[in-house]
């Protein structure tokens, strides 16, 4: 016997009190919370928007973030070279926002991502509870993930010595942002009531 969910039974779960409700109904009265019923494509969602994230990485961590041209001459520096060289002129703070920002956040983002998509595929449902903590981390800290372009913007706009030196940002930047959107879109597609199903 296949089991039915709450959409299968004509309901719906608001998601923030809890509270389960006819799915006629579209504000939660106890809360006053919008209810969402099912997206049928939620997981096929979260999956591509997850590979697409993936796929870009390795440009945003590889191809150049920045590119500073002096004199004519054009120097070209990953993400790594940046953290490096802010490690190097002793500038930790700012080295250690970068790493967090740009490589620490995106593979934790990423790697719950795929955690999420194997419980839901495999019905774990044992491990449900975890990772719906999981997600609700990712979640919050999925508005500070544009933190990166942010300080290569600010760099660019300091660091400019008139006609001597130019500072532009590298195809990275456009990579990253592609990761940032989304993983951003696969967390917003994720439905965690998909991580309780049973076949």
């Amino acid at each position: 016997m296949k089991y039915k969910n709450d959409k299968d039974l004509g309901l719906v779960l608001c998601i923030h009190c809890m509270k389960v409700l006819e799915n006629k109904q579209k504000v939660c009265p106890k809360c006053n919370s919008k209810l969402k019923q099912r997206d049928e494509y939620s997981y096929l969602k979260t999956f591509s928007f997850t590979l697409v994230a993936i796929i870009f990485l390795f440009p945003a961590n590889l191809l150049p973030m920045m590119e500073v041209t002096t004199l004519g001459v054009v120097e070209k520096s990953t993400i790594f070279d940046g953290i490096l060289y802010f490690f190097q002129t002793k500038s930790y703070f700012i080295a250690i926002v970068i790493f967090v920002a740009s490589i620490a956040v995106p593979i934790f983002k990423l790697a719950v991502l795929l955690y999420l998509l194997y419980i839901t595929k495999y019905n774990k449902i044992s491990l449900a509870r975890n990772a719906t903590k999981y997600y609700r981390i990712i979640k919050f800290i999925g508005k500070w993930s544009m933190l990166d372009i942010f300080v290569v913007a600010l760099m660019i706009v300091m660091v400019q010595f008139g006609n001597l030196t130019n500072i532009s940002a590298g195809l990275a930047a456009i990579a990253f942002t592609v990761v940032v959107i989304s993983t951003m879109i696969a967390t917003q597609s994720f439905d965690t009531r998909l991580l309780w199903d049973k076949d």
